[in-house]
């Protein structure tokens, strides 16, 4: 049996391929490829670029998983006219199965794709969902991993023996936008007032940049390299991208665990909110509740000897290769178990 990937909107939709971990392409334009799954027969195709627009596919398969980009009301459009050509294909029975990859909001608010949703009456049987949200059950909505920055341009990172090895001239870095207010600007000034700024590579903007240039990709992936610690504060979100791109340089994510204002959860109800995926799979992250909390964590970090941070390092490294191939199985292993579950039925 056969499953087509349709991602139309590559340069958001942040989803694992092998190279970056299960789905994603790496490059803009049309791409198809196929590849037999790893567990079973069944064949897998991808086609992805601004040139795949609803109507343009042609379904030889019964099976489709639609990796749609719920971000913003212009995205939701976009994704709400797929999904609309997916049910007219399911009506007119030329397609049996349907999944969704959702990029969804970064306060979780994605009530516009619940009517399409098969508990609800819809068609959609399966939603695989980015960030923590309410409406995980491990049953029929699944939680994904935002992963890095690929729209951007990040690259995919293979470890190096110095990369594993050598000592990190910096022992923590920040490389970001500051928000009024926010918690990164307390964080600016933790370190500036212990003077760790100057021991830790820092950059600090007023305004998002939606693209890097080359210079300052190039800064971003050195500061990634040359440091022990990434620090993670919140943004609009508690998962960011910074967190999986520090793992790919075996950088220690050292990440603010608080839940942000939104509809993502209540951490007294989901203990383990937010970040519960990488929490579930033993993140070997530090997290932090308050920066106030950084300065110790940083001293600490002073008195580690180089063979340990090696160890750590390939830890690290060795942990984000297993999540991976880990979610690579659960995604295909979910997808073949309910449609062929349902073929029977």
């Amino acid at each position: 049996m056969g499953v087509l990937l349709c991602c139309p909107d590559w340069s958001a939709v942040t989803v694992h391929r092998q190279d970056h971990s299960i789905l994603q392409p790496r490059t803009p334009g049309l791409k198809r490829s196929s590849c037999p799954s790893l567990l079973s027969s069944w064949e897998y195709s991808f086609i992805t670029g601004p040139a795949v627009i609803p109507g343009y596919f042609s379904v030889d398969v019964n099976n489709v998983v639609l990796i749609l980009n719920g971000r913003e009301k212009a995205k939701i459009f976009y994704a709400t006219q797929w999904l609309l050509y997916a049910q007219n294909l399911v009506q007119i029975q030329k397609l049996q199965h349907l999944a969704v990859v959702l990029l969804g909001n970064e306060h979780c608010n994605n009530e516009w794709i619940n009517p399409f949703l098969k508990r609800n009456g819809g068609f959609v049987e399966l939603l695989f969902i980015i960030y923590d949200s309410p409406w995980i059950n491990d049953v029929d909505v699944f939680q994904w991993p935002l992963g890095v920055a690929t729209y951007r341009n990040f690259p995919v990172v293979e470890a190096s023996w110095s990369m594993l090895h050598d000592e990190r001239p910096y022992l923590c870095n920040f490389l970001g936008t500051i928000y009024e207010n926010s918690s990164r600007q307390a964080l600016m000034n933790i370190l500036k007032k212990d003077g760790n700024d100057k021991l830790c590579w820092v950059s600090a903007r007023e305004h998002w940049q939606p693209q890097e240039t080359n210079e300052s990709l190039k800064n971003y992936q050195d500061a990634l390299l040359q440091s022990d610690l990434t620090l993670c504060p919140v943004g609009v979100n508690t998962e960011c991208y910074r967190i999986y791109e520090a793992c790919s340089y075996g950088s220690i994510p050292v990440v603010e665990d608080v839940m942000t204002a939104g509809s993502c959860g209540n951490t007294s109800v989901h203990h383990n909110a937010p970040l519960q995926l990488l929490k579930s799979m033993g993140a070997p992250f530090i997290f932090i509740k308050n920066w106030k909390e950084l300065p110790a964590v940083l001293e600490k970090e002073k008195t580690i000897i180089l063979q340990e941070k090696i160890e750590r390092r390939k830890m690290l490294l060795q942990w984000y290769q297993h999540f991976k191939a880990e979610l690579k199985m659960k995604f295909t292993n979910i997808l073949e178990s309910s449609f062929l579950m349902k073929n029977k039925s």
